[in-house]
């Protein structure tokens, strides 16, 4: 099982940010605790379940073992990811 984060492509605030998913959402959340991002920013919306987080915390998901993932280079994978993400954000158990 394995925690992912993508490419930090997305600009808001002025800020570049990526997305945190897993293939379970017990390792979603447990990684972004050690991250130190609180449980109220948890997304499960239409993009599935995941965390944001700015570009500098995603250089530090990369150092505890998330798997980096680029929408660019790894579109199948990333879409495998985003599905099961969607799946766990609509209380599918997969």
């Amino acid at each position: 099982m394995s925690v992912y984060v993508d490419d930090a492509v997305t600009l808001w605030r002025g800020r570049r940010w990526a997305h945190l998913m897993a293939d379970t959402l017990d390792e979603l959340h447990a990684f972004a605790e050690r991250l130190g991002i609180p449980r109220r920013a948890f997304q499960n919306k239409t993009s599935g379940a995941h965390y944001d987080v700015p570009a500098e915390l995603r250089e530090r998901a990369l150092e505890l073992g998330a798997v980096a993932i680029s929408r660019h280079r790894d579109r199948e994978q990333v879409r495998a990811v985003i599905r099961v993400a969607k799946a766990q954000g609509r209380g599918e158990h997969q």
